[in-house]
Parts: C-alpha cells; structure tokens; sequence
C-alpha cells in the first residue's frame, strides 16, 4: 500500500480521501490543528440553528462541480440570493452589485450618473468570473483603485468600495491590493435582476447537517487525527514529521498554509482572520426576503451580517445572525492580494516536492479560490498519481 498524508478535514481534503480511495491502494492519514473535522465548514448549532464558521455557500460556474458535490451533499440552488450593502453617508442600504436602479435613490445622483456616463465601455459593463475575473481589465488596470474608479467612478468608489475595502483587509491604503477583479460580484453596476449571482450557480445544502456528509464519508476512509498541531515538511520532500515522529510519505496533500509546514522558514505569510459573534434574535426572519447578507461600508468596526436561516431553511420563531470583524490575530482565513504577499509566498511554493500538493484558498494563498475550486483542485491532483 501506498502512504498519503491529506493536511486538513475540509471539503477539499475530504475530496481527496475520495478520490484516492477510488484509485485504490492508498493508506491514507487525515491530520487537522483543529478539533472538529471539517473545521470551519463543520456545522455547529447555537440556540438549535444550524451554521458554519461564516457562510460558506457554494458558489461555481461549473456544473459538473456543481454535480459531483451534490452527489454526496444534495444542494438547493439559491437563485433568489441577495445581498445589500449599507453606506452610512447615505443612511440607505442598496443592492450589492450596485444596481443602476438604486443610483436613483441616491442624494448625489446626477453626479454619479455624469461620472458612469464618462466610464470606459470595457470596465463598465464587463462581467467577472468567480475565479478568473477579465484578464483583459486586469492587464490594463493598474492596481485596485484604478480598477474601481474606471469601473464605477469616484462617488460610488467612495460610497461603496474605499472605507470597506480598507476596513476588510485592515490597510490604510486599498491601492496596495493586487488582485481586485473577484471583487465585483459579476459585474461592477448591475442591471434588470438584483439576485447577487445570477451569473453563477450559487447553492447551499438541503439537509440541516450541511457540509457534513462528506467530511464523515472520508473519515470513514482515513486515519484521522484530530487537534495536530506540529505538523512539518522536510522541503524538497514527502517526509512529514507529525507530532514529533517522522513519516515517508508517497504523496502529501495539503490544504493548511505552507509557512506553518515549512517552520515560517522564509517568514510569516500575511493572512486576515475574523471575529465571528453569532446573535439570536426573537423573530422568524431578521433580513428582507432574499437577502442573505449585509456588507457594511462606513466605519463601523464590522464588515457583514449574515442569516443563516435563509441558507439553511431551519425553522424557528428565531434567526440567527453572525457579525463579522476583520481580526489579524482570530484565524487565517483570507491570503492578503498583494504582490508583495504572493512574492513571499512563492518562495515557499520552491519547496515543494513532485508529489507534494496544495488545494484551496489557504494552501494556494489566494483569496479568489473556493469550495468548488477546491473540489476541481483535488480531483485533479489525484489524477496525476493515477
């Protein structure tokens, strides 16, 4: 039997349990810093409702993705779902995309619209893929605020996308940011339906246990060590030292932060964690119908409010919402996009062996990578062994 270590529980590295078990002849060991498989995708329940550590639905343009998860997790497609955005300066909230209807609500409306009708047709109306964005407005704009004020111009960059970007990725200046065209969610103004991904296929699972039935099919595959925290990789290698013993491995799959494995040898990469506070409130549904979220743009220490129930469709007189803070120092949940960044991490990427490889948002230290990315990237990690 072949050996395979998979660093983490999550969906990407259950994906891989899966696959692996497919090929067959592969003893395989799942190991995890935390002490709930799945992690933060795990559900956890407060006051008896369903959630995860921040939402975590599914969002992908493809459907065999879309196929292949809800083989094992049967998914609801959320077509109806919204989003708006409150700008404090206004005391208004409006759809997120900003939605050309909503610019006639806006006290400074003639302004904003003489800045939209001055826009270059290619920022404009150019519609953004979930991963890959527009390679051709990404070559041409030079960095996120250029992007931004060439997209929507400079009164609805500042309503909208300046003091929340800053807020988001804890920076006084939002020009630093790198990579910029995830952030339009489709398209940067929006017209005819506000549903925030009518672009892509955005879905969340039908059962109340969420995510869970795959991360337990793949525990059921593996050796699971839960709560491992000393985990590293000799560079150039599949030789893995686990809770202080060392283990030739054929294969290592990794899903975790390549600083931590390789002892910060070239320094810390830069991730921004969050402070989730989860509140249950004393009425059936606490947002508009079709909303799921609320961004915050003004400066409010606080970035979102979600309602879980609107994904998960538990039934209760009461909802529960989740407040989220950015917090360096609660979790390494989004890479910084900056160049800088993605330089440091490359030197990381040098240690890799042929068989060593990384999956997700984490592991890739990129921010646009998601569950469905997730998915695509085990599966096809897996095939190279095949």
């Amino acid at each position: 039997m072949k050996k395979a270590l998979v660093i983490g529980t999550g969906i990407g590295a259950a994906t891989t349990v899966l696959e692996l078990n497919k090929l067959g002849g592969w003893e395989i060991l799942m190991v995890d810093r935390s002490p709930v498989l799945g992690g933060g995708v795990a559900t956890r329940y407060i006051g008896g409702h369903p959630c995860t550590l921040g939402p975590r639905h599914f969002l992908t343009h493809d459907e065999a993705i879309f196929a292949y998860l809800n083989d094992v997790v049967p998914l609801r497609r959320c077509a109806e779902h919204q989003f708006l955005s409150y700008v404090e300066d206004d005391r208004a909230f409006y759809n997120y995309p900003i939605h050309e209807d909503d610019i006639l609500r806006m006290p400074d409306k003639d302004k904003i619209q003489s800045e939209i009708n001055n826009l270059e047709e290619k920022f404009r109306y150019q519609q953004y893929l979930l991963t890959s964005g527009a390679s051709g407005v990404v070559t041409t704009a030079k960095n996120y605020r250029d992007f931004w004020l060439r997209s929507v111009g400079p009164t609805l960059y500042r309503k909208f996308i300046e003091r929340y970007t800053k807020k988001m990725w804890l920076v006084d200046d939002e020009s630093i940011i790198d990579d910029f065209t995830w952030s339009p969610k489709g398209v940067a103004i929006k017209k005819g339906d506000r549903a925030g991904w009518d672009t892509a296929i955005s879905a969340y699972p039908k059962e109340l246990d969420g995510y869970d039935p795959i991360l337990r099919l793949a525990a059921n595959l593996a050796v699971v060590r839960l709560g491992t925290r000393n985990v590293s990789i000799e560079p150039g290698t599949t030789k893995a030292e686990i809770d202080g013993v060392a283990i030739n491995f054929d294969a290592i799959f990794s899903t975790a932060p390549s600083d931590d494995l390789f002892s910060n040898c070239f320094g810390r990469l830069n991730f921004i964690g969050r402070q989730v506070e989860y509140v249950v409130l004393p009425v059936a549904f606490a947002l508009p119908s079709d909303v799921y979220f609320c961004y915050y743009t003004g400066a409010e220490g606080y970035t979102r409010v979600t309602e879980y129930k609107k994904f998960t469709s538990y039934k209760s007189d009461q909802t529960l919402i989740s407040i989220e803070r950015p917090d360096r120092d609660r979790g390494r949940y989004y890479p910084m996009p900056t160049s800088e960044a993605q330089t440091l991490h490359k030197k990381y990427e040098q240690l890799f062996a042929n068989r060593f490889f990384t999956i997700g948002r984490l592991a890739k230290f990129n921010y646009r990578y998601d569950i469905d990315d997730s998915i695509a990237q085990a599966i096809e990690a897996v095939q190279i062994l095949a």
